[in-house]
């Protein structure tokens, strides 16, 4: 027997299946977990970086800082490649397909982004990611400088073509300086950004609707995950269900639902992410999570259908606990299947 997919025109998938005694057999497959999974590894690579060794690193980030403060990367083989526009894309495609975010951009890159105009945005130096730039501009919030640090000072505002520092312009100099290392080193960036939103046709409907800028550049703090979101989207087994459960009493049930309940109630935000990438595919909540039973080694997930599949084998919380966080650490590898 063997089967092909291929995308039908109404935009699902369809998997075509030949057989030796029915002949063909056409029928239709949600693929939504392939789709997840893509996503998520595109805005993940987006938000922590690529394995491309660009000048000697064997990571390279497109985002640069702290969070809530990212700005894009000041490299020139990035901007040269294009690869800001690149980004614009996928961030435009996965928006649109209810999909994970870039988190945690400065608020003055997306002012600027959105033609806001550079001089009346709001910057602070936590939006500078050069500790050694930051550390100079710094430097003139202090009451009286040092010759030195005057020195350190004027040749950082004389290679961007500002002024020395003097008595009179310190303040002044202080805020020049930060637009030009937070938006001035990233306004080809910027652009680039535009333009690839503009190319998923995403751009009137962000100009025209304000209020879904802070949708699509969610901030990272916005983006935790608490145990009771998770137990309020769950649906459990029920006594008449039709997964693999025959054989099982209520006993060992309730044991195996107790068990992953104590295991979301007590795991941070950033396993709980973890968790909730494995049992749908990305790490955006659905409006229900399935739980059934199976007669598998570990846990395993049917990401399409939003299904954590549960052995029932268990009869300790460590047991359960060890084997669901192995399962979880393949999802990057499988689909969540292990």
């Amino acid at each position: 027997m063997l089967g092909r997919v291929r995308r039908t025109g109404n935009g699902h998938f369809s998997h075509s299946i030949n057989s030796n005694r029915n002949g063909h057999v056409h029928f239709i497959v949600p693929l939504m977990g392939v789709m997840r999974y893509f996503l998520t590894t595109i805005i993940s690579k987006l938000q922590f970086g690529f394995r491309m060794n660009l000048g000697g690193v064997g990571q390279t980030l497109l985002f640069e800082g702290e969070p809530d403060h990212l700005v894009p990367a000041a490299s020139e083989v990035l901007i040269e490649s294009n690869l800001f526009r690149v980004a614009g894309r996928m961030i435009g495609h996965s928006f649109l397909h209810d999909g994970p975010h870039v988190t945690g951009l400065s608020p003055a890159v997306i002012h600027v982004l959105f033609n806001g105009d550079p001089e009346m945005a709001t910057i602070v130096v936590e939006d500078c990611p050069d500790l050694h730039i930051r550390s100079i501009i710094q430097m003139l919030e202090l009451e009286e400088l040092t010759q030195e640090q005057k020195d350190t000072v004027s040749d950082l505002s004389l290679s961007w073509d500002l002024p020395a520092v003097t008595k009179t312009n310190q303040r002044w100099l202080h805020n020049k300086l930060l637009v030009h290392a937070v938006i001035g080193r990233t306004m080809r960036q910027i652009k680039q950004l535009r333009k690839g939103l503009k190319d998923v046709m995403l751009w009137p409907l962000l100009t025209s609707r304000p209020d879904v800028v802070p949708l699509l550049f969610p901030k990272m703090a916005g983006m935790q995950f608490v145990p009771q979101m998770f137990l309020d989207k769950i649906t459990w087994p029920v006594e008449d269900s039709d997964d693999e459960d025959e054989g099982l009493d209520i006993e060992c049930k309730c044991r195996i639902t107790g068990f992953l309940r104590v295991f979301i109630e007590t795991a941070s935000s950033d396993t709980l992410a973890q968790l909730l990438k494995f049992w749908v595919g990305w790490e955006m909540l659905p409006s229900e999570l399935k739980v059934e039973f199976s007669g598998g080694t570990f846990p395993s997930s049917s990401t399409c259908f939003e299904t954590l599949k549960l052995p029932a084998h268990y009869n300790t919380y460590k047991d359960f606990e060890e084997a669901l966080v192995a399962a979880i650490d393949s999802a990057h590898t499988g689909f969540g299947l292990v």
